[in-house]
């Protein structure tokens, strides 16, 4: 499996493994509803503009998913894309399956809409791959919305992939919404399944059929900081040394002592990943050495404090 090469890809991807399925079913479902339901109609609209046929576009399903599982149920034919954002490489995930590209490729050449069509039951053809990246398109662009409610997609899609190719690529797994809508005409039906991931859908909309904005992010950022406070990192205490000059310490030898400030003992720092934390005390209890918090660590005052005993030597 490959893993994402941008930075930013691996961030979104620890986000996603940390986050798993941890979302709000009920607020997840809920969003996706609200945006398939908006953009059925527009979507009804356009395809009918582009085939001159009428088709139904109806919402079958909106149910919580996995990014993984975006084509499991579109059987051995289907044609697949994935849509980008400004946020994500994998925004949305498209998938149409046979019947429903059977439906467009007739009517857009000129079948009867009432009389059932062919079943596609072998590798998609180079036009029915085409037809299938217009279907695509018209979706992307119904849910993709405008304003503050805009997915920011990068349009228009990248051209379907079918057969070996669309089931072998590998798709980043994380926590999703599927949305499920139907494309019928009198005689036949069939659907695209849109998947996109939950941070995706719960950041990119307003929230405004199921919750505010603000009540939204922080929701999510108080369940991703549950999880990186169980993480554990390493603590070092350090424990400054007496002043040298750099002739004084290229004239250190092995087997050398220095000896420790007076007020070393009290100014120890602790310290982690590079970042001190607090001061503390240096000391013994029983057996084991100690350092005790005395306050936290003061960047600041600290670098007064270093500018002090240089003033006293140049005066």
């Amino acid at each position: 499996m490959t893993s994402p090469g941008s930075p930013a890809e691996v961030r979104s991807l620890i986000i996603e493994r940390l986050i798993g399925d941890s979302g709000e079913a009920a607020q997840v479902i809920g969003t996706g509803r609200a945006m398939a339901e908006r953009a059925a109609p527009l979507l009804q609209k356009s395809l009918t503009g582009e085939i001159g046929v009428p088709v139904t576009v109806d919402l079958r399903a909106v149910e919580v998913s996995r990014v993984s599982e975006a084509r499991s149920r579109a059987g051995d034919t289907f044609a697949m894309t994935i849509v980008a954002s400004s946020t994500s490489s994998d925004a949305m995930t498209l998938v149409i399956d046979a019947p429903a590209i059977a439906i467009m490729v007739c009517t857009l050449f000129g079948g009867d809409p009432d009389l059932p069509v062919s079943p596609i039951e072998r590798d998609l053809s180079q036009i029915e791959v085409d037809v299938s990246t217009m279907v695509f398109q018209q979706v992307a662009q119904a849910l993709n919305g405008s304003g503050r409610r805009s997915l920011d997609l990068r349009l228009p899609v990248p051209r379907a992939m079918s057969g070996t190719e669309a089931k072998r690529h590998v798709l980043r797994d994380g926590a999703a919404v599927r949305i499920v809508l139907g494309i019928s005409t009198p005689a036949e039906t069939g659907t695209v399944t849109v998947t996109m991931p939950q941070r995706i859908v719960l950041a990119s909309r307003d929230g405004a059929a199921t919750a505010g904005e603000g009540d939204l992010s922080a929701s999510w950022r108080a369940r991703f900081s549950e999880e990186v406070m169980r993480s554990t990192v390493a603590l070092e205490a350090t424990m400054p040394l007496a002043r040298l000059t750099l002739g004084d310490l290229a004239d250190l030898e092995i087997g050398q002592v220095i000896e420790f400030e007076e007020t070393a003992q009290s100014r120890a720092r602790l310290s982690a990943r590079g970042q001190t934390l607090f001061v503390c005390e240096f000391g013994k209890l029983g057996q084991n050495y100690t350092v005790r918090i005395r306050h936290p660590y003061d960047a600041g005052q600290d670098f007064i404090d270093g500018l002090m005993p240089a003033a006293a030597g140049s005066a």
